[in-house]
């Protein structure tokens, strides 16, 4: 009888040790010169199939294949489509910077917060349809600070200052590891400036932020087709702190405004 032989394997997990929010190593390939006028093209066509009423995973497998667009470029155009109908309504509800002067403010933390790290960093940014601006990170139950971390909430409540607004009510989300250490750092640095902040764990902070009467600073598509009033702070901290002289973030443009 032949003997059973059992073999075990050991998934070993290599510990995240990066220190920055920067780009991925095939992003100078990927999203190159020669790559933005297809990208462009590939999030118009699959805008267009939106406006028609074609469902969004569908069309952009489509439109991708045509394209012959790699995973990470594929989530760049889905990062930065929507249909006409969108557009114009996320533009009714959106809130001018001028119009929040002595007012408070809610902001979708993780949102905010990783795509000025990524802008601080070089990683790519991409300028959407209705002109949000996007990073390519993403966050997979666990938060892991960086080097631009405290620089990026920094910068935040120095544009915040400056626009004039009263207060700032951060979200994020509880169940992504580290939120409470990023919760007492944010309290920590708030406190050195004497800004007025209140920082929330929630295990849903999507629905809060869809619901809230303060205005919302975010670019997530789901919360920007929801909420009642949406401030575009993360497109005016880049474009502003570029011009600067700032930051020199590298912004790619697929919105097809021109």
């Amino acid at each position: 009888m032949l003997g059973l032989v059992v073999v075990v394997y050991y998934v070993v997990t290599m510990p995240d040790k990066r220190t920055h929010r920067g780009p991925h190593p095939d992003d100078g390939g990927l999203f190159g010169p020669g790559k933005v006028a297809p990208l462009r093209s590939a999030v118009a066509d699959v805008s267009l199939l939106l406006t028609k009423g074609y469902a969004p995973k569908s069309s952009l497998k489509l439109v991708g294949d045509r394209f012959a667009l790699t995973q990470r470029q594929r989530m760049a155009v889905m990062r930065c489509m929507c249909s006409d109908e969108q557009v114009a309504s996320r533009r009714g509800r959106q809130v001018h910077l001028a119009e929040l002067s002595g007012q408070r403010i809610a902001i979708d933390g993780y949102n905010l917060l990783i795509t000025v790290e990524a802008a601080l960093s070089g990683g790519v940014l991409l300028l959407g349809r209705d002109m949000c601006c996007r990073d390519l990170a993403s966050v997979h139950g666990s938060y892991r600070k960086v080097t631009e971390t405290i620089p990026a909430i920094e910068l935040i409540g120095s544009v915040l200052t400056d626009i004039g607004v009263a207060g700032a009510r951060w979200l994020f989300d509880s169940p992504v590891s580290n939120s409470g250490r990023l919760k007492g750092i944010i309290y920590e640095v708030a406190g050195e400036h004497g800004w007025a902040w209140e920082v929330e764990l929630q295990t849903n902070p999507d629905t809060e932020l869809k619901a809230t009467g303060l205005v919302v600073a975010t670019s997530d598509s789901n919360i920007l087709d929801n909420c009642s009033r949406w401030v575009n702070l993360a497109s005016h901290i880049v474009s502003h702190c570029g011009s600067s002289g700032k930051l020199s973030p590298n912004v790619i443009d697929l919105s097809g405004a021109g």
